[in-house]
């Protein structure tokens, strides 16, 4: 692999922006809006790089592999969300999963039609924006297929966006108390501190996840290679891969700053264009998730907030500490989000072939 020169001009411009969006995601984390430290620094760091323009960054790229290894972080995180657990509530709801790929299939399927047909968004463009999870999956493999990186990240975070934030507050405002993070609650809080030996093992399993998948040629290798790899690896309970938060605030810092970066360029009539279109886009799969929780909770006699919350196309980590708010079992919603994005990076390499869409390469 190619690396490219990293001069020290590049390091402080680097360095620069981390601090920039660190900046960023404090304030997020300070009015408690979900997934802080990731949204906080995309949008300080898509504010200095679309509205300030500072002339030192004119020709300043985020270099990618730097992003790369925060990258397999995240998904050393995912993945350890595959616990025993999980793997017992998953023999005991082939109804619910099962009900799941018909899901993540009619959501894609819905979404490429408002984005193409009414967006008017090119095809695979549009097939990309539209998957119902995987933010990070959608992004990469659209990326390689020759997707718009600018609207495909724009439609991904803003569908992220409405649903972890919207959700939350529409429980609160039915219940009468505040749901999810809303509410100070965490995942994995009460996870005791975390080794240097452990440590070295999260970077060993990143980086090795990264190789396998690459090798193999998975798809969004970056990500799901280090996913799988840690999924068994926790799934027997022999090794305890839990990442501490200052890890995982600080691989969301960086992820969030190298996609903010990507707003050069966007302008303000692409933005409102694609806030319209992901509010019908997040609409429709929130509706489709309150069908389907209706029908399963006359199928499987689970309650249908645990249900659509479990459907919500959210990320794993807030809907997970939703469902904590509501006495709900985060172990069968953090199931039923991570199968979402299993199925996701399963269906999309195939849907694009069947489509005639350009396959991703990696």
């Amino acid at each position: 692999m190619h690396l490219p020169k990293i001069t020290l001009r590049v390091v402080l411009q680097t360095a620069m922006m981390l601090a920039i969006g660190a900046i960023g995601g404090l304030l997020a984390y300070w009015v408690r809006w979900p997934m802080p430290w990731m949204f906080g620094a995309l949008l300080a760091a898509g504010v200095t790089v679309r509205l300030v323009q500072p002339v030192s960054l004119s020709d300043y790229d985020f270099p990618m592999d730097f992003r790369t290894f925060f990258v397999a972080l995240i998904g050393v995180m995912i993945g350890t969300q595959v616990t025993p657990d999980l793997l017992s509530l998953a023999g005991e709801l082939p109804i619910t999963l099962s009900a799941l790929v018909l899901f993540v299939v009619a959501a894609h399927a819905g979404n490429m039609a408002i984005f193409h047909r009414i967006g008017g968004y090119d095809r695979s463009t549009a097939f990309f924006s539209g998957t119902p999870g995987g933010l990070m999956e959608s992004i990469f493999m659209g990326e390689a297929a020759g997707a718009d990186t600018r609207i495909l990240t724009v439609q991904q975070f803003l569908r992220i966006i409405l649903v972890i934030t919207l959700l939350p507050v529409g429980l609160s405002l039915w219940i009468g108390h505040p749901v999810g993070s809303a509410a100070g609650l965490t995942i994995g809080g009460d996870k005791p501190p975390v080794t240097p030996v452990a440590l070295v093992m999260i970077a060993i399993t990143a980086v090795l996840g990264l190789w396998v998948g690459r090798r193999i040629r998975l798809p969004a290798a970056q990500l799901t290679g280090p996913l799988l790899l840690a999924a068994a690896a926790t799934v027997t309970g022999g090794l305890d891969l839990h990442l501490p938060f200052w890890l995982i605030a600080t691989a969301q810092l960086v992820i969030g700053v190298s996609l903010g970066m990507r707003f050069k360029g966007v302008d303000a009539g692409l933005l409102r264009r694609s806030l319209w279109l992901a509010a019908l886009s997040v609409s429709y799969m929130l509706l489709l998730g309150m069908t389907f929780a209706i029908v399963l909770e006359r199928l499987t006699g689970i309650a249908f907030l645990h249900l659509f919350i479990s459907f919500a196309p959210g990320g794993v980590a807030e809907m997970s500490v939703v469902a904590l708010s509501l006495a709900a079992n985060p172990a069968l919603v953090s199931l039923h989000h991570v199968v979402r994005i299993l199925i996701t990076v399963v269906e999309m390499p195939l849907a694009a072939k069947v489509m005639g869409l350009r396959p991703p390469r990696f």
